[in-house]
């Protein structure tokens, strides 16, 4: 896959590989994020704009950002 490629999140993956994230919720605030696990990558978009614009990580970035993200790390 290109790293240059604008692609929407349909066009990276069907919409049954896509999941919500279980913190978005219903929140009203708008933070929704969806996930797909891709081979060696995760994809990344906007829940409520599916055939918007999503991006690609290195799994191993993505379990990395994770981690730390429970650990409160990027807590405000």
């Amino acid at each position: 896959m290109s790293t240059s490629a604008r692609l929407t999140a349909l066009e990276m993956a069907p919409s049954d590989v896509w999941f919500k994230s279980s913190h978005s919720g219903d929140n009203g605030a708008g933070g929704c994020v969806s996930v797909a696990a891709l081979a060696d990558h995760v994809g990344v978009c906007d829940s409520k704009q599916q055939n918007g614009p999503a991006f690609v990580t290195p799994t191993a970035a993505w379990s990395s950002f994770i981690r730390e993200v429970k650990t409160g790390r990027w807590s405000s």
